[in-house]
């Protein structure tokens, strides 16, 4: 079966350059070709598009409806592949981008006005929430992922480090002591942080690679690291949490990092991802690009931060 697009644009042609021959020689087509997709386009339609004679060529009347018509749906798809082409090398258009609630609240958002200002033609829609989301189900252009990941499927660049700290308000340190080991910590009462393994509701990980497994338990499990962070400044308890959630807090005194015998452990890093493709759009480009500047050589929460004496938030 002939290609119906390829016959509209035949049809077109033949109309504009009089004859098939002179069609055939535009398109890069033997005249006979010319002519089976002009027969095809004929017997598809029930109609006569050209009379034909030895000497000449002339639209018919329904040719010349069909023409108008086809001239509407070329320009149209001629269109179409301009803006997608467009696409690949300017930035424009919806973003749809998803980040973590903490991290996209904290340190995406805060970005937002700046890339706007350079990439004005982009739209950006932040969706916020701690669930795996599926880009190609859900239509995420790009997502931010926080740890190790584990969809091989993905493209992924990392533009951070995710180091992480132990701490606590200056008053709960005051009224239950000061651990200096990990072994202290099951006497403390360590908030959960309910969708992690590495710092979750019962059990801590310490250690380069996180081969120290430490029992813990506390009267706050939630799945929202803000939600610990806002009860720990309180004084409510212990929290394991990414330095890009309290830094400010332990610069300013509110939280104090714990110097203990073991380094946390880092959480894989901060990663970019969006779904393959050969030709990612211009505008995810331009937003990893942008943050990845921005985060570089050194994300701003770490940046002048001074780690406990063990060295537990050095860069892995």
């Amino acid at each position: 079966m002939l290609d119906r697009l390829t016959g509209l644009e035949v049809f077109a042609k033949v109309a504009a350059a009089g004859s098939f021959s002179a069609a055939g020689r535009a398109l890069g087509l033997s005249q006979t070709m010319v002519t089976k997709h002009i027969a095809a386009l004929e017997a598809r339609l029930g109609v006569k598009l050209f009379h034909r004679s030895t000497r000449r060529l002339s639209i018919t009347e329904a040719g010349r409806s069909y023409l108008e018509a086809s001239e509407r749906i070329l320009a149209d798809i001629e269109a179409a592949e301009a803006a997608v082409a467009a696409d690949r090398f300017e930035p424009r258009g919806l973003l749809r981008l998803n980040a973590p609630v903490s991290f996209g609240t904290r340190q995406i958002a805060p970005l937002l006005s700046e890339f706007a200002q350079r990439h004005p033609s982009v739209t950006v829609e932040l969706g916020l929430n701690d669930r795996l989301v599926d880009l190609a189900d859900e239509g995420w252009d790009l997502a931010i992922r926080i740890g190790s990941l584990s969809d091989s499927s993905l493209i992924a660049r990392r533009i951070a480090a995710c180091r992480t700290a132990v701490c606590a308000a200056p008053s709960y340190l005051a009224a239950r002591g000061h651990p200096r080991t990990v072994a202290h910590l099951p006497k403390h009462n360590c908030l959960g942080y309910t969708l992690s393994r590495i710092t979750g509701v019962d059990r801590w990980a310490f250690g380069a690679r996180g081969e120290i497994a430490v029992a813990v338990s506390g009267n706050l499990r939630a799945n929202n690291g803000d939600a610990l962070r806002a009860a720990a400044i309180a004084g409510q308890g212990l929290a394991y949490l990414p330095t890009f959630m309290v830094a400010d807090d332990l610069r300013a005194g509110t939280l104090v990092a714990l110097d203990l015998d073991q380094p946390t452990v880092e959480f894989g890093g901060i990663y970019a991802v969006f779904l393959p493709d050969r030709h990612p759009a211009a505008k995810v480009r331009a937003f990893i690009d942008f943050i990845a500047h921005r985060f570089a050589p050194e994300p701003p929460w770490d940046r002048d931060f001074v780690p406990p004496a063990t060295g537990a938030l050095a860069t892995a």
